[in-house]
């Protein structure tokens, strides 16, 4: 029995239907399971943190290639499906919760060794993944589905139609790489757009010093809001001085008419630790 076999089996088996609003898609191709297996680097040294393991077919991969899977699981009926698929396996557990609602360092500080791997529901990916991250979990990587769109954006580069506030965040926190395309027709039911894997291997310190993290990021969320303007006018917009923009701007050898899009991290770091 293929993945798709089995996927379809345990549908019809237990009467379920995959809920869109939790965005469920199951993932039926076996090859790519194996894929994430491999570039994720589990091994028998690692806790593995699964968020939304759906009917189980990562969840199944997992088990047999590292030391413990902790899944984390909202949808009630998935979590019965699973309480019964890996009863057998001791080194299988279940978190019935929302993930966002969940101490996830309580669990992370118990392990050595922990990663996330998962195919994150995608009407809630950027949430779960900025948890992750700002709460500065001891993970040594992160690696997960996402919608395609998303994981472009999180390795976009300045001036591209892709970069944005969420670009800058997570290469503060990581070093991001998409390492597997994924043609929506991989899915059960099929999704209406591709997706991809992408792999986040979580700094031990951040790539820019900073005088005020929280002054920064909320410098980047101003130059994003309005992508059209200004790093001059987006700077007026959080109340400061246009004598103090200039001035700051000129030090730096900034061109006050670029706009967010046109710097780099290094370059907002510079401007909000002169700010």
């Amino acid at each position: 029995m293929n993945l798709r076999e089995e996927t379809e089996f345990i549908l019809k088996k237990y009467g379920f239907r995959a809920n869109k609003k939790l965005g469920q898609n199951f993932l039926i191709n076996e090859e790519i399971i194996d894929q994430i297996i491999e570039k994720a680097d589990v091994n028998k040294n690692d806790t593995i943190i699964e968020i939304g393991p759906g009917l189980g077919s990562l969840t199944a991969k997992l088990l047999e290639n590292a030391n413990k899977v902790i899944a984390i699981e909202l949808d009630s009926n998935m979590s019965n499906i699973l309480k019964e698929r890996f009863c057998l396996y001791d080194n299988f557990e279940l978190i019935e919760k929302d993930v966002l609602k969940v101490d996830l360092n309580e669990i992370v500080e118990k392990y050595d060794s922990v990663k996330v791997v998962a195919n994150l529901p995608y009407y809630i990916t950027t949430p779960i993944i900025m948890k992750l991250l700002e709460e500065r979990l001891k993970l040594k990587s992160i690696t997960v589905m996402v919608q395609k769109e998303v994981g472009e954006r999180f390795c976009a580069v300045p001036n591209s139609k892709e970069y944005g506030a969420i670009t800058i965040s997570i290469n503060y926190y990581t070093k991001p790489e998409i390492i597997i395309d994924v043609p929506k027709d991989n899915f059960e039911p099929m999704p209406e757009v591709d997706s991809c894997v992408i792999k986040l291997d979580v700094r031990d310190v951040p790539p820019v010093d900073l005088k005020n993290e929280k002054e920064f990021f909320n410098l980047i969320k101003a130059g994003f809001s309005q992508r059209r303007k200004t790093i001059n006018n987006s700077l007026a917009s959080m109340g400061i001085s246009k004598e103090k923009i200039k001035n700051v701007l000129e030090k730096l050898s900034i061109d006050s008419k670029l706009r967010a899009e046109n710097l780099t991290m290094e370059q907002f770091a510079d401007i909000s630790n002169n700010m």
